[in-house]
């Protein structure tokens, strides 16, 4: 389909934790300034380094709850006993301006734009292998062993649902992967989303 103007794309990236997600979004998005990256909203407390309104919006559970119950949340999830959310406000202004949005999120989230996004660009990122996986989570040294066992098992799983995505990139060489992702969202004909549907 033909792009028409004033309506970008909406682009769902997940993949398990410790893949490297962050690491190729942040290349992506300063290689291609013209794409929105979609803050998330979270009940978790900021890790160091960390900027409200940048790295995600910290919010209070209540606010959170009230955020989710009135609608104002593309998808939500709870994850390591904090929620996480994709504001949709923000989200459908930017498809409307003709940018293309980005959204980082959970398996579960994911699950939920599908449904309501059916045309939006699906990417899932895989590591090598689960082992190599397991050494990137032990080598940030930012997580208990028993914090470790709990993404790694929850990573199986969702390694195992990659099927329901669209596009696989598995990142074991970083510009390898960097390359088909740029290639999987900048040569193709994707549809864009239909936000009177919404």
């Amino acid at each position: 389909m033909e792009e028409r103007m004033g309506h970008g794309k909406l682009i769902v990236f997940t993949g398990p934790s410790g893949v490297g997600k962050g690491t190729l979004l942040r290349v992506l998005l300063r290689s291609h300034p013209d794409l929105y990256f979609s803050v998330s909203a979270t009940t978790r407390a900021p890790r160091p380094g960390e900027v409200d309104g940048k790295h995600y919006y910290f919010v209070e559970r209540s606010a959170f709850e009230r955020m989710a119950a009135e609608g104002e949340l593309l998808e939500w999830a709870e994850f390591a006993g904090n929620y996480y959310g994709t504001p949709r406000q923000p989200v459908l202004e930017q498809i409307r301006q003709g940018r293309s949005v980005i959204l980082e999120i959970e398996l579960e989230g994911a699950r939920q734009v599908r449904q309501t996004f059916p045309e939006a660009i699906q990417v899932f990122i895989l590591p090598p292998s689960v082992d190599e996986l397991e050494t990137r989570i032990r080598g940030r040294g930012q997580d208990s062993e028993s914090a470790i066992v709990r993404r790694l098992a929850r990573a199986q799983e969702e390694i195992e649902a990659a099927d329901e995505f669209d596009i696989q990139i598995v990142n074991d060489d970083f510009d390898q992967a960097l390359a088909e992702l740029e290639a999987a969202l900048f040569n193709s004909n994707c549809r864009e989303p239909d936000l009177a549907a919404t």
